[in-house]
């Protein structure tokens, strides 16, 4: 059965297509998404078997794969990691909601969904009123990776008649938001004394 398709204006999401999607991913669906940056492909963080569906989607080993969590603020994020130095709390203030994914000290309160010892998280918060109200009426974060392309000059996807045509019998929800770009997040590693930029992507890292 084809994936439900969802065409969601990104300025004005009416709430009824938000908790159709809301209820697929809490029943264990994958959902594709707009973001700020690129599209892409998530599920609940604490069902393993959906999160295993995103990893066997990737062809990755679940304990090797680098996921984000897509948080709708800030005092969202708090649940997830240990607490934040000063400065780096400051800087997220200023940046999110943008198209950045801070890498921070994951608390005890991250499920062990991915069987790895890893002690970090990607944390996102997008700006982009799709995702965002997908996530606060879920109640928990999303874990998101990227839609990649196999083309090798346009590194995403960016059409959603394309994405809903590749992806429509392996995902459960579809949501078109327009079209998306083709610059990933900014990647920002917070875990020791100084922040390290890990990639330079769509967020300007000029006046970090």
């Amino acid at each position: 059965m084809p994936a439900i398709r969802l065409s969601i204006h990104p300025d004005n999401p009416p709430l009824n297509k938000i908790l159709t999607a809301v209820e697929v991913v809490r029943k264990g669906g994958i959902v594709i998404y707009p973001t700020d940056t690129v599209y892409a492909i998530g599920c609940d963080i604490h069902n393993q078997k959906a999160v295993e569906r995103v990893c066997r989607l990737k062809n990755i080993q679940p304990g090797k794969i680098n996921l984000s969590f897509i948080c709708h603020d800030l005092s969202h994020i708090s649940e997830y990691t240990k607490a934040l130095p000063t400065h780096v709390f400051k800087l997220m203030k200023q940046v999110l909601p943008g198209p950045y994914t801070f890498i921070l000290n994951a608390s005890s309160n991250v499920p062990n969904i991915l069987n790895t010892k890893k002690k970090t998280i990607g944390i996102r918060v997008p700006d982009n009123k799709i995702v965002l109200m997908l996530v606060k009426e879920l109640g928990n974060p999303l874990l998101s990776t990227s839609i990649k392309n196999d083309d090798e000059i346009l590194e995403y996807t960016t059409d959603p008649e394309e994405i809903y045509d590749r992806y429509k019998n392996y995902v459960d929800v579809i949501i078109e938001g327009g079209f998306g770009g083709n610059e990933a997040s900014t990647i920002l590693d917070c875990t020791g004394s100084e922040i390290e930029v890990i990639r330079e992507g769509k967020g300007s890292v000029e006046d970090l």
